[in-house]
């Protein structure tokens, strides 16, 4: 029996021995590791990666993106197929569809208002012009961005995907992706070279680019040089109204601010942008005014003609000159403070309209679908490099212009007398003080009843 119960002591002893060995689980032990094998590595082994489980599900829902042009990207570039590969992501991840909507400029803001003042926004992001966005916003019929965004939304830092576009009418509300616009004097190389006119760009590096120095070269431009009496060169060339908003931009005012939605047509500073344009048009005889109305929008395609020497242009506008163009910032005006050099009247916002469900996750989607890997070396590279010719036009045009435009919004104010007091001035050849103050009380009302 002591033989027996000194055996059974033994056997329970190995027993606890060998569950406190395995710590409890069912594992079987490792193998003894064998005298000439190598030690097992320090480092452990690399994890199989954990796949994110999306913390949105919005259960099949359509995604709709609305603009006047097909914003589905074609995939005929790197980027544009990045692009696509991006949308397929985070429509798996999240369980929804894009769907972009492609509706005439003509009937675009119809269809924006009556659909959001339905209840049933057309669109879940909507891209707007921003100077007619400001009856919308007045109307409540656009959310702020304190609605959709967080503070770790990459529009409240980086901003790399997504920026805020300026104030408008006291608050935030637009976004937009990193971009190039270009609104400058462009100048004809071709007969600034025949003619030995100073080339603007070194002006402007020596601070000498001022309204004073463009009118000098536009004067010595003009010239005749056949006899004929007319001349056959002209110093500049474009539409009368864009030159009294961009001018008055440089000079550091503009006809409607933006955030403060007040009048500033009278201001000392737009009075003197427009005697200084009015002298351009009238007094100078410079400008060639090739169908016969300087206030005809027309006139921006002058300068294509080859026989002008500087124009106010846009990046857009000059893919298919037939010489080389070179660009500087409008020149500055006796009140600039070096900050705004355009007026930003064609610049576009993306909107998300009231009453969209779920506006922080359209949001987020939207902001998640730039997040890819371009293959540009800076913002606007193919579209710069295919409009102009020298590394150092592009230096001007990102260093010197991009990003320097001012919110000009007066031509989407319904009844602000804009182009009344512009042909007043330019057509009729009234004085610019007397024209701007017989329509103070029109402009100051259009912006009272704005939204109403």
């Amino acid at each position: 029996m002591k033989s027996v119960k000194w055996l059974l002591l033994v056997m329970l002893a190995l027993t606890l021995v060998v569950a406190g060995c395995s710590g409890g689980n069912n594992e079987p032990p490792a193998p003894p590791v064998q005298e000439n094998e190598p030690p097992a590595a320090e480092d452990p082994p690399a994890e199989e990666p954990v796949e994110e489980v999306a913390d949105i599900n919005l259960d099949g829902r359509t995604i709709r993106i609305a603009a006047w042009w097909d914003g589905m990207p074609a995939g005929e570039t790197a980027d544009e197929i990045a692009q696509l590969e991006k949308m397929a992501e985070l429509e798996e991840a999240y369980n929804f569809k894009f769907e972009f909507i492609n509706i005439p400029f003509e009937e675009y803001m119809d269809k924006f208002t009556t659909s959001v003042l339905s209840g049933e926004p057309f669109a879940d992001v909507a891209v707007m012009e921003y100077k007619r966005a400001a009856v919308p916003v007045k109307s409540g019929l656009v959310l702020p961005l304190s609605e959709f965004t967080t503070a770790d939304s990459n529009i409240n830092n980086e901003g790399n995907l997504v920026g805020k576009l300026p104030a408008l009418a006291g608050g935030e509300y637009a976004f937009w992706p990193p971009s190039v616009s270009i609104v400058g004097i462009h100048y004809n190389r071709e007969i600034f070279n025949q003619l030995g006119l100073p080339d603007p760009q070194d002006l402007l590096e020596s601070g000498e680019w001022t309204w004073d120095k463009f009118l000098e070269i536009a004067k010595t431009a003009t010239r005749d040089t056949n006899n004929d009496g007319t001349p056959d060169i002209y110093g500049y060339s474009g539409w009368a109204a864009d030159m009294a908003r961009h001018f008055g931009v440089s000079n550091g005012i503009t006809f409607v601010d933006g955030n403060t939605m007040e009048d500033k047509s009278t201001d000392p500073k737009m009075i003197e942008a427009l005697e200084f344009v009015n002298r351009v048009y009238n007094a100078e005889n410079v400008v060639k005014v090739k169908s016969g109305n300087p206030m005809d929008w027309n006139e921006t395609n002058t300068f294509k003609d080859g026989d002008v020497a500087m124009s106010l242009q846009y990046d857009w506008n000059i893919g298919d000159l037939s010489f080389e163009a070179g660009v500087v910032p409008i020149p500055a005006g006796p009140n600039s403070d070096g900050t705004h050099t355009f007026a930003n009247t064609a610049l576009n916002g993306w909107f998300i309209p009231k009453g969209v469900e779920n506006p922080e996750h359209v949001y987020r989607i939207f902001e998640e679908m730039r997040d890819i890997t371009t293959t540009e070396e800076y913002v606007g590279q193919d579209w710069l490099e295919g409009r102009y010719k020298t590394e150092r036009d592009i230096e001007i045009a990102l260093e010197h212009v991009n990003g320097t435009g001012m919110i000009s919004i007066e031509e989407g104010v319904p009844d602000y007398p804009f182009f009344a007091i512009m042909d007043e001035i330019i057509i009729q050849k009234q004085s610019v003080t007397a024209t701007v103050e017989s329509h103070k009380q029109a402009a100051q009302e259009a912006l009272a009843n704005l939204g109403s």
